[in-house]
């Protein structure tokens, strides 16, 4: 099996860094899962079943997305295939907040329109200004960095619509009982809910380079690049995660609220479902 090799010649010491891989050098990389799962045998966690399932799985899912990396990437219709791929993406992301959440009812549909906003904000913004090259592979790679880094978040702002409409439903059913409708309703429940669901984001951004290094920036490094322009790919991610994820969230939240009432300003059923 050929090793993955990436090299860059040049005087820097940086673009001499070889990163040079083989399937062995990856076998000796799983002692690392061994040791957690002997952690998990000499604790009594119980979760060795967990492990193995989440190694094995992801293992499986990265090969897989390999080489079908490749394939598409060779491909006559690449950037059809690019944009599908994609597409696939943003409903896989939105079966998952909805089934993370299944108390809630219609946030499917809200789901779906705010992770493709927040794609379609991000894409245009990252390849129409030219700031990332347009092509197939980058239009792969950066809406997934998009989609995947904004679930967490819509996951999060769902269970807190959906907590805040359970323990302050009588706050809530007191503002329409004095007149009050969606708007205000809205207005007052969003602003709470949208800064709870964007807190760990928010933190993980201010920390950034003090205590982690994330994992665009080293990937670049290791494959040799100048730290500056590792840093600055970075900087450009971290910025479209901060973004899309403040976007997506306020969507759901806002029509998350409007849809927990009824059309006679009514909130919905006991069971809080929206």
């Amino acid at each position: 099996m050929k090793s993955l090799t990436v090299t860059k010649q040049s005087d820097s010491l940086y673009d001499q860094q070889i990163v040079d891989i083989s399937w062995l050098e990856f076998t000796f990389s799983l002692s690392l899962v061994a040791v957690t799962l002997l952690l998990s045998v000499f604790l009594k966690l119980q979760i060795e079943k967990s492990l193995f399932v989440a190694s094995v799985r992801a293992a499986l899912q990265l090969l897989a997305v390999g080489l079908f990396f490749t394939a598409i990437f060779e491909h006559g219709f690449a950037e059809l295939w690019s944009w599908l791929w994609v597409t696939f993406m943003v409903l896989l992301a939105t079966s998952i907040t909805r089934k993370r959440v299944p108390t809630v009812k219609g946030l499917s549909p809200v789901a779906f329109i705010a992770i493709t906003s927040s794609v379609v904000m991000v894409d245009s913004i990252v390849f129409f200004l030219t700031i990332i090259e347009y092509t197939p592979i980058n239009i792969v790679v950066i809406s997934g960095i998009t989609v995947g880094n904004i679930v967490p978040s819509t996951v999060l702002a769902v269970q807190q619509l959906n907590l805040q409409l359970t323990s302050r439903r009588s706050e809530a059913e007191s503002l329409l009982a004095l007149g009050a409708d969606k708007q205000i309703l809205t207005k007052f429940f969003a602003p709470e809910i949208i800064k709870t669901a964007l807190t760990t984001q928010i933190e993980r951004t201010k920390v950034v380079g003090l205590i982690a290094l994330p994992g665009a920036m080293t990937g670049l490094l290791l494959a040799g690049t100048e730290p500056m322009d590792a840093v600055l790919i970075q900087l450009i991610v971290m910025y479209m995660i901060l973004g899309s994820a403040t976007v997506t969230v306020c969507i759901i939240v806002w029509f998350g609220l409007r849809l927990s009432l009824t059309k006679d300003l009514r909130l919905t059923s006991p069971e809080n479902t929206i």
